[in-house]
């Protein structure tokens, strides 16, 4: 059973701090502590929509504190959009769309770096259409099927 984060195994090891710094100078926020919630908030609200194995693999690539905000949130009986993934957050915050648009896009683009590609992929597979943009990959169209 699961009871905690794991040691980070990932190839592209970051500290919390390194990754605060990170995600501080893609967002452009002015401080340390802004960047810390920041982290929180996203990686909380991403916690809502991920299950199994891919909360799991993920949280093991992040430093231990960035794991924690993760999965300390429980699922979400539904999962939301990529769009829907910015309103909830944006609510939740108090803040605009726009701005949590942008804590999302900060956030995530070094959550990216930290993943790898394979991992990536398998958790934009298993969320719905909009994700890709939000951790800065390009959206591709999934095959529809003939009517």
């Amino acid at each position: 059973m699961y009871d905690g984060p794991r040691a980070n195994r990932s190839r592209t090891a970051m500290t919390f701090d390194q990754m605060l710094e990170r995600v501080r100078y893609e967002g452009a926020y002015p401080t340390r502590e802004r960047a810390e919630e920041v982290v929180h908030h996203v990686l909380a609200a991403l916690g809502r929509q991920l299950t199994g194995d891919d909360r799991v693999d993920l949280a093991q690539c992040l430093p231990v504190e960035a794991a924690l905000a993760l999965t300390a949130s429980v699922p979400d009986r539904e999962q939301l959009t990529g769009w829907g993934f910015v309103e909830d957050l944006a609510a939740r915050t108090g803040g605009t769309r726009a701005t949590a648009r942008w804590d999302t896009g900060a956030v995530l683009s070094v959550v990216t770096r930290l993943t790898g590609p394979d991992l990536l992929a398998r958790i934009l597979r298993r969320l719905p259409g909009g994700y890709a943009l939000l951790f800065g990959q390009a959206e591709l169209r999934r095959p529809q099927a003939a009517a």
